[in-house]
């Protein structure tokens, strides 16, 4: 039974020292009673205290590591069913397919591909994560062991999709120390791959013919104490695999199941082998319900834009604007006697204006004030972007005496601002910009001559 928030409350140290940013430890004990914080946010939880409450107080799913340095990322670890209801903790990650029966070319292709899908968007880091590495009997051991060895030097999570317990073995020798996932775990071998599996420290794929035997096996393995654990979804169809991974959802966030509680692994290669469209609409699917990692057999740029727009939208908090730290960005080696622009603290706004002000090659500097973390009208509307907001933070921040070009380009949608600024910013040469951001490029050049 989960602990109400007097329950925590009893064993907290009563500081009230509001270094976990609550104002009291009752308040505090509230919040990790409904989820909202850890109880590692506090520092002087006594040990005996934080193992009394761990269980009771742990996420309904389990949050699973795996990777390590660069490549480390979390699995799991959600309270909610959706993302409006507080918000999903743990993106869903993806893998490219690999098999030992494939010949040579192909893998190299496919390996080569990886590097063309890497990219930055609104501060994040846009690839493949992961690499499915399946083994297949009729290739032989030698074969998928050179396959492990190749995959592995190219700085992604492998996962090992290996249900023969020798081979297992002998392919997680190679790679273990980057903490991959071995991803061979069934009803009839996983006694000896959770031993294979703990003994390395990585973590476990489990697989079933139907919920069923999926959920006997999870609830066996962690008999033997082996909890590192993720599910597949049943691979027979869309339909079954959807519905898997939603049931088993369902029944840890709803029904406090934690046998149920474990990251899911959906493989839409399987479902849909060779329909590279069908599989662009299955990661989407899984993306929004509930997949944390899907492996697919290509994605290429023209799938990825969309595919991680899509994720970057449905994992963002949307309890937090997203903000960039206000400040002076120089762009393009801009320095003190560089052009100044000023724009809103809303992330994609920065990182719109911000990519425009590159390509045009023309030294400046951007600078962002507090915003509210609001696009350019919203936060004029709100009072957030004003001619006084500006003219305090230059103020504040001594722009002036920093910076000897005192010319400001302002957004055009915000000309109105024009004669306010030049009444607070005396010495100020307040110039109107283009209402949109593609137009900086010609603006600059041209005000270049």
């Amino acid at each position: 039974m989960a602990l109400k928030g007097l329950d925590i409350f009893k064993l907290s140290p009563k500081k009230n020292c509001k270094e976990c940013g609550s104002p009291t430890c009752m308040a505090f004990s509230m919040k990790v009673a409904q989820g909202a914080v850890s109880l590692d946010a506090c520092p002087y939880f006594s040990e005996e205290a934080k193992a009394a409450m761990s269980e009771a107080t742990a996420p309904p799913m389990k949050t699973i590591k795996v990777g390590t340095g660069d490549t480390e990322m979390t699995l799991g670890g959600e309270t909610v069913l959706f993302r409006h209801e507080k918000t999903f903790v743990s993106k869903t990650r993806y893998a490219v397919d690999l098999c030992s029966s494939m010949d040579d070319a192909l893998i190299d292709a496919r390996l080569e591909e990886l590097k063309h899908v890497d990219y930055d968007r609104i501060g994040e880091r846009m690839y493949v994560e992961m690499i499915d590495v399946e083994y297949d009997p009729a290739s032989g051991q030698d074969k998928y062991v050179e396959l492990v060895k190749k995959a592995d030097g190219h700085g992604r999570v492998l996962i090992l999709d290996c249900q023969d317990v020798e081979v297992a073995k002998a392919a997680l020798e190679i790679c273990k120390a980057s903490k991959p996932i071995l991803n061979g775990a069934n009803p009839s071998n996983y006694e000896e791959m959770s031993k294979i599996a703990t003994e390395a420290g990585v973590a476990l794929g489990v697989r079933g013919a139907n919920e069923d035997e999926l959920y006997d096996t999870l609830a066996a393995l962690e008999k033997l104490g082996n909890k590192n654990l993720l599910f597949n979804a049943c691979e027979g169809t869309a339909k079954a695999a959807f519905a898997t991974a939603v049931q088993f959802r369902k029944a840890a966030i709803k029904d406090s199941n934690r046998t149920c509680g474990y990251p899911s692994i959906v493989n839409v290669s399987k479902i849909a082998k060779g329909d590279w469209h069908l599989q662009a609409a299955l990661l989407s699917l899984f993306t929004v319900k509930y997949g944390s990692i899907v492996i697919a057999e290509h994605i290429g740029y023209a799938e990825a834009l969309p595919l991680y727009g899509l994720r970057q939208n449905v994992f963002t908090d949307p309890q937090k604007p997203m903000k960039v730290a206000p400040g002076v960005y120089p762009i393009n080696g801009g320095d003190e006697n560089s052009i100044c622009l000023t724009t809103v603290d809303f992330a994609l706004t920065y990182f719109v204006v911000s990519g425009e002000l590159e390509r045009s090659g023309v030294p400046c500097n951007l600078i962002i004030n507090d915003a509210g973390g609001l696009s350019v009208l919203t936060s004029w509307a709100a009072g957030k972007f004003s001619s006084t907001s500006i003219s305090k933070f230059f103020e504040e921040q001594d722009i002036a005496g920093k910076i000897k070009n005192h010319k400001l380009v302002i957004p055009g949608k915000v000309a109105v601002l024009k004669g306010d600024l030049e009444a607070k910013m005396p010495g100020w040469e307040i110039i109107v910009g283009p209402r949109e951001a593609v137009q900086l490029v010609k603006f600059l050049k041209d005000m270049q001559g």
